[in-house]
């Protein structure tokens, strides 16, 4: 039985107390109880997710964000049935509840079953010039320039290896031999890495045209010039949960226009913003994509992510959006660099 307490809140508790215990905990969700201990709702990655897509605050109390209908089990549920429930709902964390409707037990998936090796495909964009950090990338590919004493490469590889990821295709173009030396087949790491060889750049969709395998399981992709913490295995469950056939890191970008807004009607106006903030959502550069997507995009000839998800949007398939609330730096410019070496210490411990 799992430590109850370490996961109990109240609706009054604000979301980024929910966030550190789903974050440190094994568990993974926030059960939100009465004083009696009776279940009112739960908090999961996803649902924070979702609220911040929705402009919910973190120090807004997570009655704003919970679920609070879950799907729950009744203490004298047997395994088996539980395990099915868990598998027809795709949920992770089942709240076990006895007959006045108090938390007695949390089930975990992972608990249930033995553990699976993950099938998922990650594909890494390595195939950048790197123009903007010239000089240093006129003799090193930009995924090998260094940043915390190796490769930025390595510790994304690094990061999938953590949740499990083992299969591993590099999209190379650029100084590629530099690439296969350094990382091989990736037995160092205990992965197979093969890799995919661009003779003319196809943009960061266009090279998975060229990948030999069929697959039934989603495809990671992510650009190889990234530093993140995003946990993928929220990003997968995420994807899963909402059913969806591409889905794209999202992250919260803001601008602050230097000058008051004026609004107007006509010659009269109605209002006047001083300095006004904006705040947009950007792609992340990861993806999720399902196999049957892939037939989409055109092959010899340069595509991009975001030519994909456009297509995708005017065709109405299923798109979804995961809000990136980890750390996330995009290296494309020296002060960026600098940055990465800076902060490495203190977010890759």
């Amino acid at each position: 039985m799992h430590k109850l307490n370490d996961i109990l809140i109240s609706v009054n508790t604000q979301v980024v107390s929910a966030i550190r215990i789903i974050d440190t905990g094994s568990v993974q969700i926030a059960l939100v109880v009465d004083e009696d201990k009776k279940l009112l709702g739960t908090v999961t990655d996803g649902d924070v997710r979702r609220g911040i897509l929705k402009g919910i605050a973190l120090t807004d109390k997570v009655e704003k964000i919970m679920n609070p209908k879950p799907v729950t089990a009744a203490v004298s549920a047997s395994r088996e049935s539980i395990l099915a429930l868990m598998r027809q709902k795709q949920l992770h964390q089942i709240p076990v509840l006895d007959e006045q409707h108090r938390v007695v037990d949390i089930e975990i998936l992972d608990d249930l079953i033995s553990a699976q090796s993950r099938n998922n495909v990650v594909v890494l964009m390595a195939g950048g010039l790197g123009n903007r950090l010239r000089p240093l990338t006129a003799d090193c590919p930009k995924p090998l320039l260094p940043v915390g004493g190796k490769p930025l490469m390595e510790t994304i590889l690094e990061n999938f290896c953590e949740y499990g990821f083992t299969q591993f295709y590099f999209a190379v173009h650029y100084k590629d031999e530099m690439i296969r030396s350094y990382f091989g087949d990736g037995s160092r790491w205990k992965v197979k890495i093969d890799y995919i060889h661009e003779e003319e750049k196809l943009g960061t969709a266009g090279a998975l045209t060229l990948l030999p395998i069929k697959t039934k399981d989603p495809i990671f992709i992510m650009n190889a010039d990234l530093l993140t913490k995003v946990n993928f295995q929220q990003f997968l469950n995420f994807h899963q949960e909402h059913k969806s056939e591409a889905s794209m890191c999202v992250r919260e970008y803001d601008f602050q226009v230097p000058y008051g807004v004026v609004k107007t009607s006509g010659q009269k106006i109605m209002s006047i913003d001083e300095k006004p903030i904006q705040r947009f959502f950007v792609n992340a550069g990861i993806y999720l994509l399902e196999p049957e997507v892939l037939k989409l995009i055109p092959k010899k000839q340069r595509y991009d992510m975001t030519d994909l998800f456009t297509e995708l949007i005017r065709s109405k398939r299923s798109t979804s959006a995961f809000p990136i609330r980890e750390y996330w730096l995009d290296i494309g410019r020296f002060d960026d660099l600098e940055r990465a070496r800076h902060e490495f210490s203190g977010i890759f411990k």
